[in-house]
């Protein structure tokens, strides 16, 4: 694949990455944040761009959410963890399918390591912002966005497979 397309395609993940975070926002009561479906998009990056140009799409659009959304704190602290979840997710896939592993176990792993991170990366995170009690509170919703990044991803991965494009570049992945 030429580096234009590689760039051309980390612009677009980062964008949806974006717009998957800022379209649809759940309130999470007593935190201030939100629950949205730009973890599936975190994770489908480091899929099919791979570890390296789905860190920085995942990391960019997710970081550039909180930014135009006035979260402006979170920038570097989402820019480091979208980016690491998406890089393990993408190591992951291409790792575990070379061993033969099922393609779709490898998705849902990409979404217990980003239920894990963003969980556990913004407590640790959010500790000197705001103290532990106020972290821990956000726990539990950071565990359901996880979970939703999971599910979604579970479901939006067969059909960008079935797209012979998408196909193709998890073939590059793969072999």
């Amino acid at each position: 694949m030429s580096n234009t397309k590689k760039l051309v395609l980390t612009a677009l993940f980062a964008a949806l990455a974006c717009v998957a975070t800022m379209v649809i926002r759940i309130p999470t009561p007593g935190t201030g944040g939100y629950i949205h479906p730009g973890d599936a998009i975190v994770i489908l990056s480091g899929i099919f761009l791979g570890p390296f140009y789905g860190a920085l799409a995942a990391g960019i659009g997710s970081a550039f959410s909180d930014l135009l959304g006035g979260y402006f704190i979170y920038v570097p602290i989402t820019l480091i963890i979208k980016g690491a979840v998406a890089f393990l997710a993408g190591y992951t896939y291409r790792t575990l399918t070379k061993r033969g592993v099922k393609p779709l176990i490898c998705v849902a792993l990409g979404g217990v390591i980003d239920a894990l991170l963003v969980v556990f990366g913004y407590f640790v995170c959010e500790i000197p912002i705001y103290g532990a009690a106020a972290a821990a509170a956000s726990m539990p919703s950071n565990l359901i966005q996880g979970a939703g990044g999971l599910v979604i991803s579970l479901i939006l991965f067969p059909a960008l497979s079935a797209i012979p494009d998408f196909k193709n570049l998890i073939r590059t992945k793969e072999g």
